[in-house]
């Protein structure tokens, strides 16, 4: 026998057109999509219900995709399975310059050297692209001697 569900979705019409309308968007990544899609799949309130192996099976992820989805989604609502809650020290959350901007850079670094000299360098990139690349350092952390 199974064990009884510990938590239950049900979701109200609302929530229902909300989560279809984030997977239709073009903009939204496949991971928020498939998180919604997870909770449609679970919802005993409109159709039909899968369980937490079917869903992981048509949505293509692990079962702690689903059980993380599902206990997201009951201790906030939509808008925690909507929300990344992206690490301090993760790469995106680190990210300086956008990726049509990392492309110019990338284009000018592999193009011909300025006349002058020997190779490209940050400050070089820097004054071409017309990019602050650099961080100022706090005062703080300045050393004079």
């Amino acid at each position: 026998m199974a064990r009884p569900k510990k938590y239950q979705i049900k979701l109200t019409d609302e929530e229902l057109l909300t989560l279809k309308s984030i997977i239709r968007k073009n903009a939204t990544s496949k991971t928020i999509r498939c998180r919604c899609q997870i909770i449609l799949d679970l919802d005993e309130a409109h159709g039909k219900v899968l369980t937490h192996e079917q869903s992981s099976r048509s949505n293509g992820v692990c079962m702690a995709t689903v059980t993380n989805t599902v206990t997201k989604y009951a201790n906030g609502g939509i808008e925690a399975v909507v929300e990344f809650k992206r690490n301090v020290n993760s790469d995106n959350a680190r990210r300086k310059v956008d990726g049509r901007t990392e492309a110019r850079l990338i284009e000018l670094a592999c193009g011909p050297i300025p006349e002058g000299h020997s190779r490209w360098t940050i400050r070089l990139l820097e004054e071409k692209s017309n990019l602050s690349l650099i961080e100022p350092t706090p005062s703080f952390l300045k050393l004079t001697f």
